[in-house]
């Protein structure tokens, strides 16, 4: 495939994220080049979905400054928010589906942002032939073309998970963030779903960001590492040179705060 859209870059600097009671993020700097694929590890609540959140603009930081395609969100309109953010694919935790509709309409909804009210009502009412033609060519991709017409809700969770992932691609991005995009699936399908991901982001030229659980497969697959802890980042390198020991110490529960490092 060619690259459909120009990739996206991000900066987070000294980006905090506070909630009543909480910190969710403290400080974070952060640079993601156009084209960088990298995951986002760490615990439960380190602050990965946060960090994603700040990155789509679903979130403001309550300090420092997140900058997308190198412009600050922070000095964007509505409107360039909402322009800006139809080129970022987003895979929720939750998938963000419609239940009672069929996969290709949920699909067809990833580029609705991009659209009038009246080209709108028309993809969804009658989809064209090439529209159904490039659903159908990712669902396969997916290993799941055969649920095209089949309604959202009468899926597994894995399934569902390949639906989301199938409307962020159909969006034609420059950057595809994936909250969990492995966490339905079974081990086998897992890996091949994250293979398929990496090699989707190389062949269209998009900035991939992912937050993952299973470090074996972010440290097999994914050639950049970026862990959190407690809402800070705690290092930042390439997978190769991730020390086990060090990840040991990122996921246990009694260990000390680790110093930041890249």
């Amino acid at each position: 495939m060619q690259a459909r859209a120009r990739a996206i870059g991000f900066e987070l600097r000294a980006a905090g994220l506070a909630f009543p009671g909480t910190v969710a993020l403290s400080g974070v700097d952060l640079v993601v080049d156009p084209g960088e694929i990298l995951a986002l590890i760490g615990p439960s609540g380190a602050g990965k979905t946060s960090l994603l959140g700040l990155l789509n603009g679903r979130l403001v930081p309550t300090s420092g400054a997140v900058l997308v395609d190198g412009r600050d969100l922070a000095t964007l309109g509505a409107r360039e928010l909402r322009a800006l953010r139809t080129r970022l694919g987003h895979v929720p935790q939750h998938f963000g589906l419609v239940p009672n509709l069929r996969v290709l309409h949920n699909v067809l909804a990833g580029r609705l942002g991009r659209q009038g009210l009246f080209a709108s009502l028309k993809t969804m009412a009658a989809p064209s032939r090439a529209e159904l033609e490039e659903v159908h060519a990712l669902l396969e991709r997916l290993g799941i073309a055969d649920k095209l017409y089949e309604r959202v809700d009468a899926l597994s969770g894995g399934q569902q998970q390949r639906v989301a992932v199938a409307r962020a691609l159909y969006q034609e991005p420059g950057a595809l963030l994936a909250d969990e995009p492995l966490a339905s699936l079974d081990p086998g399908r897992a890996r091949e779903t994250l293979e398929l991901l990496v090699d989707l982001a190389r062949e269209r030229g998009l900035t991939l960001i992912l937050s993952l659980h299973d470090l074996e497969l972010a440290r097999a697959l994914v050639p950049r590492l970026v862990a959190l802890r407690a809402g800070r980042l705690c290092f930042d390198r390439p997978s190769g040179e991730t020390d086990a020991r060090e990840l040991e110490t990122l996921y246990r529960v009694d260990a000390a705060p680790l110093e930041t490092s890249v």
